[in-house]
Protein backbone atom coordinates (compact mmCIF):
# COMPACT_ATOMS: atom_id res chain seq x y z
CA UNK A 1 0.00 0.00 0.00
CA UNK A 2 2.84 2.06 0.83
CA UNK A 3 3.72 1.97 -3.03
CA UNK A 4 0.23 2.86 -4.33
CA UNK A 5 0.06 4.38 -7.73
CA UNK A 6 -1.47 7.15 -6.74
CA UNK A 7 -1.63 9.17 -9.86
CA UNK A 8 -3.28 6.33 -11.54
CA UNK A 9 -5.72 5.97 -8.67
CA UNK A 10 -7.05 9.16 -9.78
CA UNK A 11 -6.48 8.70 -13.41
CA UNK A 12 -10.41 9.28 -14.28
CA UNK A 13 -9.86 13.00 -13.22
CA UNK A 14 -7.22 13.77 -14.68
CA UNK A 15 -8.21 12.48 -18.12
CA UNK A 16 -11.81 13.64 -17.99
CA UNK A 17 -10.94 16.65 -16.61
CA UNK A 18 -7.82 17.42 -18.68
CA UNK A 19 -5.48 18.76 -16.23
CA UNK A 20 -1.95 18.42 -16.72
CA UNK A 21 0.32 16.12 -14.66
CA UNK A 22 2.50 18.50 -13.31
CA UNK A 23 -0.58 19.80 -11.45
CA UNK A 24 -1.71 16.76 -10.17
CA UNK A 25 1.44 16.00 -8.30
CA UNK A 26 1.13 19.46 -7.13
CA UNK A 27 -2.32 18.67 -5.46
CA UNK A 28 -1.37 15.25 -4.11
CA UNK A 29 2.07 16.57 -2.48
CA UNK A 30 -0.37 19.67 -0.87
CA UNK A 31 -3.23 17.04 0.37
CA UNK A 32 -0.17 14.91 2.23
CA UNK A 33 1.86 17.53 3.96
CA UNK A 34 -1.50 18.38 4.79
CA UNK A 35 -2.21 14.67 6.45
CA UNK A 36 1.28 14.98 7.59
CA UNK A 37 0.68 18.80 9.37
CA UNK A 38 -2.16 16.58 11.08
CA UNK A 39 -0.53 13.85 12.17
CA UNK A 40 2.67 15.45 13.34
CA UNK A 41 2.31 19.33 13.90
CA UNK A 42 4.36 20.18 11.01
CA UNK A 43 5.76 18.86 7.74
CA UNK A 44 9.05 21.04 7.39
CA UNK A 45 11.16 18.14 8.02
CA UNK A 46 9.15 15.47 5.66
CA UNK A 47 9.71 15.63 2.12
CA UNK A 48 7.03 14.02 -0.43
CA UNK A 49 8.16 12.83 -3.96
CA UNK A 50 5.81 11.53 -6.38
CA UNK A 51 6.95 10.21 -9.61
CA UNK A 52 5.85 11.73 -12.78
CA UNK A 53 6.22 9.00 -14.98
CA UNK A 54 4.29 6.11 -12.47
CA UNK A 55 2.94 8.25 -9.72
CA UNK A 56 4.47 6.51 -7.08
CA UNK A 57 4.79 7.82 -3.42
CA UNK A 58 7.37 7.78 -1.25
CA UNK A 59 7.40 10.25 1.70
CA UNK A 60 10.51 9.88 4.12
CA UNK A 61 10.44 12.39 7.34
CA UNK A 62 14.03 13.48 8.93
CA UNK A 63 14.64 13.57 12.89
CA UNK A 64 17.82 15.24 14.47
CA UNK A 65 19.58 12.61 16.96
CA UNK A 66 19.68 14.07 20.45
CA UNK A 67 21.03 12.90 23.61
CA UNK A 68 18.56 10.61 26.13
CA UNK A 69 16.39 13.24 28.31
CA UNK A 70 17.78 16.29 25.96
CA UNK A 71 15.23 15.98 22.97
CA UNK A 72 12.58 19.10 23.23
CA UNK A 73 10.25 18.02 20.12
CA UNK A 74 9.72 14.27 19.12
CA UNK A 75 8.24 15.63 16.02
CA UNK A 76 11.79 16.98 14.71
CA UNK A 77 14.06 15.03 17.29
CA UNK A 78 14.49 11.71 18.28
CA UNK A 79 16.32 10.26 21.60
CA UNK A 80 20.00 8.32 21.04
CA UNK A 81 18.87 5.53 22.55
CA UNK A 82 15.39 5.27 20.68
CA UNK A 83 17.50 5.59 17.69
CA UNK A 84 19.70 3.09 18.01
CA UNK A 85 17.44 0.42 18.41
CA UNK A 86 16.12 1.45 14.76
CA UNK A 87 19.78 2.08 13.41
CA UNK A 88 23.08 0.97 15.49
CA UNK A 89 25.09 3.14 13.24
CA UNK A 90 23.34 6.31 14.55
CA UNK A 91 25.23 9.00 16.81
CA UNK A 92 24.20 12.64 18.25
CA UNK A 93 24.00 14.87 15.85
CA UNK A 94 23.05 12.33 12.87
CA UNK A 95 19.78 12.85 11.21
CA UNK A 96 17.64 9.88 11.38
CA UNK A 97 15.80 9.40 8.25
CA UNK A 98 12.51 7.25 7.78
CA UNK A 99 10.01 6.37 5.33
CA UNK A 100 6.65 6.92 6.21
CA UNK A 101 4.47 5.01 5.42
CA UNK A 102 -0.10 5.11 3.89
CA UNK A 103 -0.87 2.10 6.08
CA UNK A 104 0.76 4.91 9.19
CA UNK A 105 -2.00 7.26 8.76
CA UNK A 106 -4.89 4.95 8.45
CA UNK A 107 -7.95 3.93 6.34
CA UNK A 108 -10.19 6.95 7.70
CA UNK A 109 -7.38 9.27 6.80
CA UNK A 110 -6.60 8.45 3.31
CA UNK A 111 -9.91 7.84 2.27
CA UNK A 112 -10.85 11.45 3.53
CA UNK A 113 -7.33 12.39 1.40
CA UNK A 114 -8.86 10.77 -1.71
CA UNK A 115 -12.46 12.63 -1.13
CA UNK A 116 -10.05 16.40 -0.58
CA UNK A 117 -7.89 15.52 -3.55
CA UNK A 118 -11.30 14.55 -5.95
CA UNK A 119 -12.59 17.96 -4.32
CA UNK A 120 -8.94 20.18 -5.42
CA UNK A 121 -9.45 18.24 -8.51
CA UNK A 122 -12.37 19.11 -9.68
CA UNK A 123 -11.95 22.96 -8.39
CA UNK A 124 -9.11 23.35 -10.18
CA UNK A 125 -10.83 22.25 -13.48
CA UNK A 126 -13.48 24.80 -12.85
CA UNK A 127 -10.50 27.51 -12.69
CA UNK A 128 -8.84 26.06 -15.70
CA UNK A 129 -12.31 26.27 -17.79
CA UNK A 130 -13.27 29.44 -16.66
CA UNK A 131 -9.52 30.98 -17.00
CA UNK A 132 -9.74 29.25 -20.55
CA UNK A 133 -12.97 30.64 -21.71
CA UNK A 134 -12.10 34.44 -20.04
CA UNK A 135 -9.66 34.89 -22.18
CA UNK A 136 -11.90 33.61 -25.87
CA UNK A 137 -14.74 35.90 -25.12
CA UNK A 138 -15.54 36.80 -28.61
CA UNK A 139 -13.91 33.74 -30.49
CA UNK A 140 -16.36 31.23 -32.66
CA UNK A 141 -16.33 27.63 -30.75
CA UNK A 142 -17.92 24.82 -32.15
CA UNK A 143 -19.94 22.26 -30.08
CA UNK A 144 -22.36 19.39 -30.10
CA UNK A 145 -26.57 19.77 -29.00
CA UNK A 146 -26.59 17.58 -25.52
CA UNK A 147 -30.05 18.81 -24.47
CA UNK A 148 -32.63 21.11 -25.85
CA UNK A 149 -34.79 23.23 -22.85
CA UNK A 150 -37.32 25.41 -23.50
CA UNK A 151 -35.74 28.19 -22.84
CA UNK A 152 -32.11 27.29 -23.41
CA UNK A 153 -29.71 24.76 -25.28
CA UNK A 154 -26.77 22.62 -23.80
CA UNK A 155 -23.81 22.26 -26.02
CA UNK A 156 -20.58 20.11 -25.01
CA UNK A 157 -17.66 21.33 -26.74
CA UNK A 158 -14.87 18.90 -28.11
CA UNK A 159 -13.36 18.47 -24.25
CA UNK A 160 -17.03 17.71 -22.73
CA UNK A 161 -17.24 21.30 -21.09
CA UNK A 162 -20.81 22.78 -21.02
CA UNK A 163 -21.31 25.83 -22.77
CA UNK A 164 -25.15 27.01 -22.49
CA UNK A 165 -26.73 29.18 -25.47
CA UNK A 166 -30.17 30.92 -24.11
CA UNK A 167 -32.88 30.89 -26.37
CA UNK A 168 -32.46 34.90 -26.75
CA UNK A 169 -29.12 34.24 -27.85
CA UNK A 170 -30.28 32.03 -31.09
CA UNK A 171 -31.41 33.20 -34.37
CA UNK A 172 -35.52 32.76 -34.42
CA UNK A 173 -35.36 30.63 -36.90
CA UNK A 174 -32.88 28.19 -35.41
CA UNK A 175 -33.95 24.71 -34.37
CA UNK A 176 -32.12 22.10 -32.88
CA UNK A 177 -31.99 18.76 -31.88
CA UNK A 178 -29.87 16.41 -30.21
CA UNK A 179 -26.39 15.34 -31.81
CA UNK A 180 -26.51 18.84 -33.99
CA UNK A 181 -23.39 20.57 -34.45
CA UNK A 182 -23.48 24.31 -33.53
CA UNK A 183 -21.31 27.16 -33.96
CA UNK A 184 -21.74 30.22 -31.74
CA UNK A 185 -19.39 32.98 -30.24
CA UNK A 186 -18.38 33.09 -26.82
CA UNK A 187 -20.50 36.05 -25.50
CA UNK A 188 -20.24 35.97 -21.68
CA UNK A 189 -18.07 33.92 -18.94
CA UNK A 190 -19.18 34.61 -15.52
CA UNK A 191 -18.02 32.21 -12.29
CA UNK A 192 -21.59 31.35 -10.04
CA UNK A 193 -21.51 29.49 -7.02
CA UNK A 194 -17.75 28.36 -7.73
CA UNK A 195 -18.89 26.75 -11.26
CA UNK A 196 -17.94 28.48 -14.70
CA UNK A 197 -21.39 29.24 -16.76
CA UNK A 198 -20.30 30.14 -20.33
CA UNK A 199 -22.55 31.29 -22.42
CA UNK A 200 -23.03 31.47 -26.14
CA UNK A 201 -24.46 33.38 -28.98
CA UNK A 202 -25.56 32.98 -32.72
CA UNK A 203 -26.76 36.76 -32.43
CA UNK A 204 -24.41 38.95 -31.31
CA UNK A 205 -22.55 40.95 -34.05
CA UNK A 206 -19.14 39.52 -33.41
CA UNK A 207 -20.50 36.62 -34.83
CA UNK A 208 -20.91 37.62 -38.20
CA UNK A 209 -17.91 39.25 -38.06
CA UNK A 210 -16.14 35.92 -36.97
CA UNK A 211 -17.67 34.36 -39.77
CA UNK A 212 -17.04 37.18 -42.14
CA UNK A 213 -13.07 36.21 -41.03
CA UNK A 214 -13.42 32.55 -42.00
CA UNK A 215 -14.57 33.70 -44.96
CA UNK A 216 -12.89 36.21 -46.46
CA UNK A 217 -8.83 36.36 -46.38
CA UNK A 218 -8.29 39.72 -47.05
CA UNK A 219 -10.52 40.22 -43.28
CA UNK A 220 -8.17 37.88 -41.56
CA UNK A 221 -4.92 39.56 -42.95
CA UNK A 222 -5.97 42.74 -41.77
CA UNK A 223 -6.09 44.23 -45.90
CA UNK A 224 -10.21 44.59 -45.21
CA UNK A 225 -11.37 46.36 -41.76
CA UNK A 226 -14.70 46.02 -40.62
CA UNK A 227 -15.95 49.62 -39.36
CA UNK A 228 -18.52 48.13 -37.72
CA UNK A 229 -21.86 45.36 -38.07
CA UNK A 230 -25.56 45.85 -36.96
CA UNK A 231 -28.20 42.62 -37.34
CA UNK A 232 -31.55 41.91 -36.50
CA UNK A 233 -30.91 38.60 -36.63
CA UNK A 234 -32.40 35.65 -38.63
CA UNK A 235 -33.78 39.11 -40.82
CA UNK A 236 -31.00 41.74 -42.05
CA UNK A 237 -28.06 42.73 -41.61
CA UNK A 238 -25.20 45.74 -42.55
CA UNK A 239 -21.73 45.30 -42.40
CA UNK A 240 -19.63 48.26 -43.32
CA UNK A 241 -16.16 47.64 -44.53
CA UNK A 242 -12.93 49.73 -45.35
CA UNK A 243 -9.80 48.60 -47.20
CA UNK A 244 -6.39 49.99 -47.16
CA UNK A 245 -5.36 48.85 -50.27
CA UNK A 246 -6.76 50.66 -53.14
CA UNK A 247 -6.26 48.01 -55.68
CA UNK A 248 -8.79 45.81 -53.28
CA UNK A 249 -12.69 46.27 -53.32
CA UNK A 250 -14.09 45.62 -50.07
CA UNK A 251 -17.17 44.83 -50.68
CA UNK A 252 -16.51 42.66 -54.10
CA UNK A 253 -13.98 40.88 -51.88
CA UNK A 254 -16.52 40.20 -48.96
CA UNK A 255 -19.31 38.82 -51.48
CA UNK A 256 -17.13 36.92 -53.59
CA UNK A 257 -17.43 35.56 -56.86
CA UNK A 258 -21.22 35.45 -57.43
CA UNK A 259 -21.72 35.33 -53.92
CA UNK A 260 -19.53 33.11 -52.81
CA UNK A 261 -18.11 33.95 -49.73
CA UNK A 262 -21.26 35.55 -48.43
CA UNK A 263 -23.81 32.74 -49.42
CA UNK A 264 -21.66 30.51 -46.86
CA UNK A 265 -22.39 33.18 -44.27
CA UNK A 266 -26.11 33.45 -45.28
CA UNK A 267 -26.60 29.60 -44.72
CA UNK A 268 -25.19 29.48 -41.26
CA UNK A 269 -27.53 33.01 -40.35
CA UNK A 270 -30.57 31.09 -41.45
CA UNK A 271 -30.89 33.35 -44.95
CA UNK A 272 -30.33 36.69 -43.03
CA UNK A 273 -30.12 39.29 -45.57
CA UNK A 274 -26.39 40.65 -45.12
CA UNK A 275 -25.87 44.21 -46.90
CA UNK A 276 -22.33 45.04 -47.28
CA UNK A 277 -20.99 48.38 -48.14
CA UNK A 278 -18.38 50.98 -48.47
CA UNK A 279 -17.26 52.48 -44.59
CA UNK A 280 -16.46 56.46 -45.75
CA UNK A 281 -17.16 59.59 -43.11
CA UNK A 282 -18.60 61.76 -45.84
CA UNK A 283 -21.63 61.07 -43.73
CA UNK A 284 -24.01 62.26 -46.64
CA UNK A 285 -22.60 59.32 -48.96
CA UNK A 286 -22.38 57.24 -45.97
CA UNK A 287 -26.05 57.31 -44.92
CA UNK A 288 -26.91 57.08 -48.63
CA UNK A 289 -25.00 53.42 -48.84
CA UNK A 290 -26.74 52.80 -45.83
CA UNK A 291 -30.05 52.81 -47.09
CA UNK A 292 -29.51 50.68 -50.39
CA UNK A 293 -30.73 48.95 -52.23
CA UNK A 294 -32.93 52.26 -52.50
CA UNK A 295 -31.67 55.52 -54.43
CA UNK A 296 -31.65 58.44 -52.34
CA UNK A 297 -32.75 62.30 -54.39
CA UNK A 298 -31.53 64.55 -51.50
CA UNK A 299 -30.86 64.50 -48.21
CA UNK A 300 -30.77 66.82 -45.08
CA UNK A 301 -28.53 66.61 -42.60
CA UNK A 302 -28.60 67.87 -38.79
CA UNK A 303 -25.12 67.21 -36.89
CA UNK A 304 -26.52 68.83 -33.71
CA UNK A 305 -29.24 66.43 -33.40
CA UNK A 306 -27.99 63.84 -35.42
CA UNK A 307 -30.76 63.92 -37.57
CA UNK A 308 -31.49 62.80 -41.89
CA UNK A 309 -34.11 63.72 -43.57
CA UNK A 310 -33.81 61.91 -46.84
CA UNK A 311 -36.11 62.31 -50.07
CA UNK A 312 -36.74 59.63 -52.51
CA UNK A 313 -38.83 58.90 -55.37
CA UNK A 314 -42.20 57.30 -54.29
CA UNK A 315 -41.35 53.89 -55.76
CA UNK A 316 -38.06 53.92 -53.74
CA UNK A 317 -39.70 54.66 -50.40
CA UNK A 318 -40.71 50.98 -49.36
CA UNK A 319 -37.10 49.68 -50.25
CA UNK A 320 -35.63 52.48 -48.20
CA UNK A 321 -38.03 51.20 -45.24
CA UNK A 322 -37.53 47.23 -45.84
CA UNK A 323 -39.62 44.47 -44.42
CA UNK A 324 -40.83 45.47 -41.21
CA UNK A 325 -38.56 48.54 -41.28
CA UNK A 326 -35.52 47.03 -41.17
CA UNK A 327 -33.82 48.81 -43.55
CA UNK A 328 -34.01 52.16 -42.08
CA UNK A 329 -33.77 50.71 -38.89
CA UNK A 330 -30.49 49.29 -39.51
CA UNK A 331 -29.15 52.15 -41.54
CA UNK A 332 -30.04 54.90 -38.54
CA UNK A 333 -27.83 52.13 -36.25
CA UNK A 334 -25.06 51.63 -39.01
CA UNK A 335 -24.86 55.54 -39.20
CA UNK A 336 -25.63 57.10 -35.85
CA UNK A 337 -28.23 59.42 -37.87
CA UNK A 338 -31.76 59.42 -36.93
CA UNK A 339 -33.33 59.23 -40.33
CA UNK A 340 -36.95 60.23 -41.73
CA UNK A 341 -38.04 59.26 -45.03
CA UNK A 342 -39.64 61.47 -47.48
CA UNK A 343 -41.63 61.11 -50.51
CA UNK A 344 -40.46 63.34 -52.94
CA UNK A 345 -42.78 65.40 -55.42
CA UNK A 346 -43.75 63.92 -58.38
CA UNK A 347 -44.83 64.19 -61.70
CA UNK A 348 -48.99 64.11 -61.74
CA UNK A 349 -49.10 60.58 -63.12
CA UNK A 350 -46.46 59.04 -61.10
CA UNK A 351 -48.09 55.89 -58.83
CA UNK A 352 -46.98 55.19 -55.65
CA UNK A 353 -46.34 50.97 -54.57
CA UNK A 354 -49.39 49.57 -52.37
CA UNK A 355 -47.18 48.63 -50.25
CA UNK A 356 -45.95 52.24 -49.14
CA UNK A 357 -49.28 52.64 -47.13
CA UNK A 358 -48.17 49.65 -45.22
CA UNK A 359 -47.84 51.79 -42.12
CA UNK A 360 -51.89 52.77 -42.86
CA UNK A 361 -53.42 49.96 -44.66
CA UNK A 362 -52.97 46.37 -42.50
CA UNK A 363 -50.88 43.97 -44.56
CA UNK A 364 -53.71 41.37 -44.71
CA UNK A 365 -56.20 43.91 -46.98
CA UNK A 366 -53.36 44.76 -49.17
CA UNK A 367 -52.56 41.13 -49.78
CA UNK A 368 -56.39 40.63 -51.02
CA UNK A 369 -55.56 43.61 -53.23
CA UNK A 370 -52.60 42.51 -55.05
CA UNK A 371 -54.39 39.25 -55.33
CA UNK A 372 -56.78 41.14 -57.98
CA UNK A 373 -53.83 42.91 -59.51
CA UNK A 374 -54.02 46.21 -57.19
CA UNK A 375 -49.98 46.74 -56.69
CA UNK A 376 -50.22 50.48 -57.21
CA UNK A 377 -52.35 53.20 -55.52
CA UNK A 378 -53.51 54.20 -58.91
CA UNK A 379 -54.32 50.61 -59.83
CA UNK A 380 -57.06 50.57 -57.03
CA UNK A 381 -58.59 53.94 -57.81
CA UNK A 382 -59.17 53.36 -61.05
CA UNK A 383 -61.61 50.44 -59.86
CA UNK A 384 -65.19 51.22 -58.28
CA UNK A 385 -66.18 50.52 -54.94
CA UNK A 386 -68.92 48.21 -56.52
CA UNK A 387 -65.92 46.27 -58.15
CA UNK A 388 -63.54 46.46 -55.92
CA UNK A 389 -66.57 45.15 -53.09
CA UNK A 390 -66.61 41.68 -56.05
CA UNK A 391 -63.51 41.14 -56.66
CA UNK A 392 -62.61 40.95 -52.91
CA UNK A 393 -63.14 39.71 -49.68
CA UNK A 394 -63.14 42.76 -48.26
CA UNK A 395 -66.15 44.88 -46.73
CA UNK A 396 -67.59 47.76 -48.39
CA UNK A 397 -66.77 49.79 -45.09
CA UNK A 398 -62.98 48.70 -45.59
CA UNK A 399 -62.59 49.54 -49.23
CA UNK A 400 -64.37 53.02 -48.10
CA UNK A 401 -61.66 53.61 -45.71
CA UNK A 402 -58.51 52.26 -48.01
CA UNK A 403 -59.30 54.76 -50.97
CA UNK A 404 -59.81 57.39 -48.67
CA UNK A 405 -56.12 56.94 -47.77
CA UNK A 406 -55.32 56.62 -51.41
CA UNK A 407 -56.79 59.37 -52.92
CA UNK A 408 -55.51 61.65 -49.89
CA UNK A 409 -52.09 60.79 -51.06
CA UNK A 410 -52.67 62.95 -54.27
CA UNK A 411 -54.46 66.02 -52.86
Amino acid sequence: MSNINLIDSFQEFKEFKNIDRPTVISVLEEVFRSMLRKKYGTDENCDVIVNPDNGDLEIWRTRKVMEDGFSEDDDLEIELAEAKQLDADLEVGDDYIEQITLESFGRRAILAARQTLVSKVLELEKDEIFKKYKDRVGEIVTGEVYQVWKKETLVLDDEGNELLMPKTEQIPADYFKKGDTVRAVISKVEMINATPKIIISRIAPEFLQRLFEIEVPEIFDGLITIKKIVREPGERAKVAVESYDDRIDPVGACVGMKGSRIHGIVRELKNENIDVINFTNNISLYIQRALSPAKITSIKLDDVTKHASVYLKPDQVSLAIGRGGHNIKLAGKLTGFEIDVYREAGEEDEDVDIEEFSDEIDSWIIDELKAIGCDTAKSVLALSIDELVKRTDLEEETIKEVVGILQSEFE
